[in-house]
């Protein structure tokens, strides 16, 4: 009988290699240059890529890029999952969370920050004029202060009147909430030089209870780049993306050599077995690699994710895995 060792030895063990795993390995992958691409989650993102793009034509780096993009929808009270008209936990406070990384790894996050309309530029700052990671809750707040931001009241009448409908109708078998309550801003950049970075931006689900921190600013769960690799997102249900690590698997399947594409896919099928068969909740990653090639993939149907490359920024539909 042969042995575990000498399976190895033999050449069996190899001639298996090529049908479980991609040919295409890291090794292989060449950077693309010269054509800048950013890739968001969601409709917010047609207008988030437009200002990322912009300084990506002229030259600029993708970390300054995921910055301005994002601002946008954190800055727009229309968008309600966002920044500035986002929608409050349970007890009527708008918390925000975000996450930056860059192509050298360093990294800034802040989470149940309040008051403060752009949690993305504090996260920016905690990573340029701090050596700590995350800062939360008050102490993000006093750095935000302290760095020039404005204390501002980020819940607007529609968000306000509409969380009073909420606290009036609900009851131990009636705990609605809206229907667009996930749409997490990802974005994430490669510029001329091919470098990459990320950013991930939300106020989270609606209505949680207060406290409550999701993917959204913890890096490898919301957001991850790697700069020899590529970069992933997460948008949906944030506390199932922290379980698998979500946007780090991404870039660490495509590492072993997926494509973006098998990558989310592979990352979601985690989420899937561990709910066996059937979450009842909405998940999708976006994936950018190095040589420019990107994929998404999504739970189940309504994700949509906006790609901007080559002179057209478009919104794309994505079918559910669970459809």
């Amino acid at each position: 009988m042969m042995t575990r060792r000498g399976f190895l030895k033999s050449g069996l063990f190899a001639s298996l290699i090529p049908s479980v795993f991609p040919q295409k390995t890291s090794n292989d992958l060449v950077r693309s240059r010269g054509n800048p691409t950013v890739i968001s989650t969601w409709v917010q993102g047609i207008e988030a890529n437009k200002d990322a793009m912009r300084i990506l034509r002229k030259g600029g780096m993708a970390i300054d890029a995921v910055e301005a993009g994002v601002r946008v929808p954190e800055g727009d009270p229309n968008i309600r999952s966002v920044g500035f008209g986002g929608r409050p936990d349970e007890d009527g406070h708008v918390t925000l969370d975000a996450c930056i990384m860059d192509s050298t790894g360093n990294a800034g996050a802040v989470a149940f920050l309040q008051d403060i309309k752009h949690p993305i530029s504090v996260a920016r700052k905690v990573m340029d004029r701090s050596d700590h990671v995350m800062l939360v809750g008050e102490g993000a707040k006093r750095f935000a202060l302290a760095h020039g931001f404005k204390e501002e009241n980020l819940l607007t009448d529609e968000s306000r009147e509409e969380w009073l409908k909420w606290k009036e109708n609900m009851s131990s078998t009636d705990d609605w909430g809206p229907n667009d309550n996930h749409d997490t801003i990802s974005l994430l950049a490669q510029d001329k030089k091919g470098n990459l970075a990320g950013a991930c931006t939300t106020s989270g689900l609606a209505y949680k209870i207060h406290g409550r921190v999701g993917d959204s600013p913890i890096i490898g769960a919301g957001m991850y780049c790697d700069n020899d690799i590529g970069a992933a997102g997460a948008t949906g249900r944030g506390e199932a993306v922290i379980k698998t690590a979500g946007s780090f698997l991404v870039v660490e399947l495509m590492r072993q050599g997926r494509t973006p594409q098998e990558a989310c896919e592979d990352a979601l099928r985690r989420i899937i077995k561990r709910k066996n068969g059937n979450p009842n909740f909405q998940i999708a990653y976006i994936a950018l690699r190095i040589d420019g090639e990107y994929g998404a993939a999504a739970l189940k149907d309504g994700f949509k994710y906006a790609l901007n490359s080559s002179g057209t920024n478009k919104l794309i539909d994505v079918k559910g895995m669970l459809s």
